[in-house]
C-alpha cells in the first residue's frame, strides 16, 4: 500500500489486468484521471437513492437500476446492455458503477457481457462495496434458485473508495459492511490481547480499516484470481449467508436481512460446524462470536427456517462440486473443506435454532 495526499492506494497485482484501489476522503474526484485514456464515452450505472455525483470527464449517459437484490437479475442485465447499445457505447468505452455491492455486481456483469467485455470502473459508495464487493472482479446476478449463480470474473480498471460518502449511510448499511469487515477480522486471525483481530481492525481510522480489508482481499486475489482453491477463503461465512438470502428471495419470510448481517450469522455457523467436525475448539468458537459482537452484529438466525431447506440452498452454492463444501477454520487455518456430511450441517443448524424436519 502507498499513501499520498490523505489517500491510500492498494494495488491488485494481476499482470496485465492489474489495477489500483484508491481509498480515502474525496477519492471519487479522481474518476476522470483513472478512466482509460482512449475511452470516448461512458455509461454511468447507479441507483436513485445513491445521491453521489461523479464527473467522468467524457460524454456519458446515466442508467438507474432498482434498489435491493431484485436488481441483480438477468432482466436488468439485458436492460442495461440494450441501453448501452442505444447510447452507442463501443468496446473501447467504459462503464462506471456508482453505488454499493448490488450496483457493482450488476454493472460489472453487464460490462463483461456487452461486446464480450468492455472496461469498467467502480466508484464504491457503501462500506460493503468498499471493503469487499467492488474489488476482485467477481461480478454476477441472482436466480430464484440461488445468489450469484450467473456471473463472470471481469476485473475493473480502477476502484475508487471515497470514505467521505459513507457519512450518510443508514445504520443498517453500516451493519452490512461491518459483516464483511468481521469476515476479514477472522481471516486476519487473533491479534493482540484486547479481543483479537476484530478489536485491532476497529481501532484504526476508517480509511485504514477499508484499506486493510482491501489489501487482504487483493493478496488473496493475486494468488488465485478465478477461485481455483485459495480464493474460496474470501467466502468465509458466505455459504449460510447466501442460503439465508436465497430463502428470502420470494419475500415471504418477512426478514429484513442485509448481506453483511447474513455473513455475521454465517461466521458463527462456520465456527460451530468446524467445532462439530473436530477442527477447532471452544476457544476458537468464542473468538468468532467475540469478533461478530465487536462489530455490533448478531450471530443468531433471523427467524423461523427449516434446517433442511437451508441445506438444499447450500448444496447449490458455487463452491460445491456435487457435495457440501464449506470454508472452515481448522489446524491449518481457514480453508475450503469439501464433502461435509449433510447430517453434521443439519445438526449444527438445529443447534442454532433452525427447525428439525428430518
Amino acid at each position: 500500500m502507498s499513501t499520498a495526499a490523505g489517500l491510500i492506494t492498494v494495488p491488485v497485482v494481476l499482470g496485465e489486468r492489474s489495477y489500483e484501489v484508491v481509498v480515502g476522503p474525496g477519492a471519487r474526484h479522481l474518476l476522470a484521471e483513472v478512466l482509460p485514456a482512449d475511452a470516448r464515452r461512458a455509461a454511468v450505472v447507479t441507483q436513485t437513492g445513491i445521491g453521489v455525483e461523479v464527473d467522468p470527464g467524457v460524454p456519458h449517459d446515466r442508467f438507474e437500476v432498482p434498489d435491493g437484490e431484485q436488481a441483480k437479475s438477468l432482466a436488468q442485465v439485458e436492460r442495461l446492455c440494450r441501453g448501452f447499445a442505444a447510447a452507442g457505447l463501443s468496446r473501447r468505452d467504459v462503464v462506471i458503477a456508482v453505488g454499493g455491492g448490488v450496483v457493482t455486481d450488476l454493472a460489472g456483469f453487464a460490462a463483461a457481457c456487452f461486446h464480450r467485455g468492455v472496461r469498467y470502473v467502480n466508484v464504491a459508495t457503501s462500506l460493503l462495496a468498499q471493503v469487499d464487493a467492488a474489488v476482485g472482479g467477481k461480478t454476477g446476478v441472482n436466480l430464484p434458485e440461488g445468489k450469484n449463480l450467473v456471473g463472470s470474473f471481469w476485473q475493473p480498471t480502477a476502484v475508487l473508495c471515497d470514505t467521505d460518502v459513507l457519512a450518510t449511510l443508514p445504520p443498517r448499511e453500516w451493519a452490512s459492511g461491518r459483516g464483511e469487515m468481521a469476515k476479514y477480522a477472522c481471516l486476519l486471525g487473533p491479534a493482540g490481547s484486547g479481543g483479537g483481530a476484530g478489536a485491532d481492525l476497529l481501532s484504526l481510522p476508517l480509511p485504514d480499516q477499508v484499506a486493510r480489508c482491501v489489501a487482504t482481499k487483493a493478496a488473496v486475489v493475486a494468488g488465485d484470481e478465478r477461485e481455483g482453491a485459495g480464493r474460496m477463503v474470501l467466502n468465509y461465512g458466505h455459504t449460510l449467508a447466501h442460503a439465508l438470502e436465497a430463502a428470502a428471495f420470494d419475500g415471504s419470510r418477512g426478514w429484513d436481512l442485509r448481506h453483511g448481517e447474513a455473513v455475521a450469522v454465517g461466521l458463527v455457523f462456520a465456527a460451530e460446524l468446524a467445532r462439530r467436525l473436530g477442527r477447532i475448539d471452544d476457544t476458537r468458537v468464542a473468538h468468532h462470536r467475540q469478533v461478530v459482537t465487536a462489530f455490533d452484529l448478531s450471530g443468531d438466525l433471523p427467524g423461523p427456517v427449516s434446517a433442511a431447506e437451508l441445506v438444499d440452498f447450500m448444496a447449490r452454492d458455487k463452491k460445491a462440486h456435487h457435495d457440501l463444501t464449506f470454508v472452515l477454520d481448522g489446524p491449518r487455518g481457514i480453508e475450503a473443506v469439501p464433502g461435509v456430511a449433510r447430517d453434521d450441517v443439519l445438526a449444527t443448524l438445529i443447534d442454532m435454532g433452525a427447525a428439525d424436519e428430518r
